[in-house]
């Protein structure tokens, strides 16, 4: 944990120390402008809120890439998982009656939206065991088919005319904001923590957690001792993609109250990086939700002196500089307890019924 700790603090520094260089070539204080991040961020019950709001669908990505990667798979559809996800969800909210109570409304679209994203995830899961496609293939063009599907859907069905967005969901359905004035921040942080705190259960403490693990430490000597690959594959494919559908909960449900076109663009891929940052673990992908929520929003604070493309090298040098320093341990042989996110070798996919060994 300790070694973790300074690889992060690390990365923090060398990305300060690069962004202050920057500042300073162009003519500008970098204590003056990481300043006014600090300020528009932290420094008010606006800035807090947004960057709550921001690091809301960063946690659930960033789920989502984890727990794939915990079985050696490496889910780089959350992109597409979460626009599946927050489609349905905001299909359902509007087809929901609005005499309905407002909790169970709320829950019903969201274990829609989950479904959705765990059914395109399941899959790429199920195209792996059965036929032994790999699934960063199977997610990357799952992408841009869900894109595709769920634009032709909206303009031929549920799209409002002229316009890339559905009808507003029922009042019912809607969640509540979090109390900072003029902020998007809602109840569904609640929810990522939640499951957040779930997921660390699930790994920390039950049996199947701990096969799932097996799993992605070591797949020939799980299969070995009885683990069925294939359903850890496909079953840790469903979940992963069900987080990423959950964030339809935080911009259909609690801010703009219907689903548009590229809503939530970015956010599956900087999964990703959240993920890594985290090192796969629940409580660091918060903090690293947290720290690139507060850049995000930072970067509109110091826009105000410096161009905005400033906050994404940030953001670049720190994920740069921590893949950096666990790669310099791999190559050491001390790789650290979740370092070296992956999939998993080919020869672990596992046979398909009816497939038989042949001497």
């Amino acid at each position: 944990m300790k070694r973790e700790v300074s690889t992060i603090g690390l990365a923090l520094l060398v990305a300060a120390l690069a962004g202050s260089a920057l500042i300073w070539f162009i003519g500008r204080s970098p204590l003056e402008v990481y300043g006014l991040l600090v300020r528009g961020t932290w420094g008010s019950a606006y800035g807090i809120g947004q960057v709550l709001f921001k690091a809301t669908p960063l946690i659930l990505t960033g789920l989502a890439v984890a727990v794939a990667f915990k079985v050696g798979l490496f889910n780089i559809g959350a992109e597409g998982q979460l626009a599946a996800g927050s489609f349905v969800t905001a299909l359902c909210g509007a087809a929901l009656p609005a005499s309905w109570p407002g909790p169970i409304a709320a829950v019903i679209c969201v274990l829609a939206g989950m479904l959705a994203g765990a059914g395109l995830a399941g899959l790429a899961g199920v195209l792996k065991v059965r036929y032994g496609a790999h699934e960063v293939i199977n997610t990357i063009m799952l992408n841009f088919i869900v894109s595709g599907v769920i634009l032709w859907a909206g303009n031929s069905h549920f799209f409002l005319k002229g316009i890339t967005h559905t009808r507003t969901i029922s009042d019912s359905a809607t969640l509540s904001h979090l109390g900072f004035p003029g902020s998007a921040a809602n109840t569904s942080l609640l929810l990522a923590l939640g499951l957040a705190a779930a997921v660390a259960y699930f790994f920390a403490r039950t049996r199947r957690g701990f096969e799932w693990r097996a799993a992605g430490h070591n797949p020939r000597a799980a299969e070995n001792s009885g683990v069925d690959l294939a359903g850890v594959f496909v079953g840790a494919m469903a979940i992963s993609g069900a987080l990423a559908g959950a964030v339809g909960a935080n911009y259909v449900l609690g801010y703009k109250h219907y689903y548009e076109q590229g809503m939530g663009s970015g956010d599956g891929f900087m999964g990703i990086a959240v993920a890594l940052l985290g090192r796969n673990h629940p409580a660091g992908i918060v903090v690293a939700a947290l720290l690139m929520g507060t850049l995000s929003h930072g970067g509109l604070a110091m826009a105000e002196q410096v161009p905005k493309e400033i906050v994404q090298i940030l953001q670049a040098i720190i994920i740069l500089t921590v893949a950096g320093a666990a790669a310099v341990r791999m190559r050491a042989g001390t790789p650290g307890p979740a370092a070296g996110p992956g999939p998993a070798p080919d020869d672990a996919t596992p046979r398909a019924s009816g497939e038989h060994e042949h001497g």
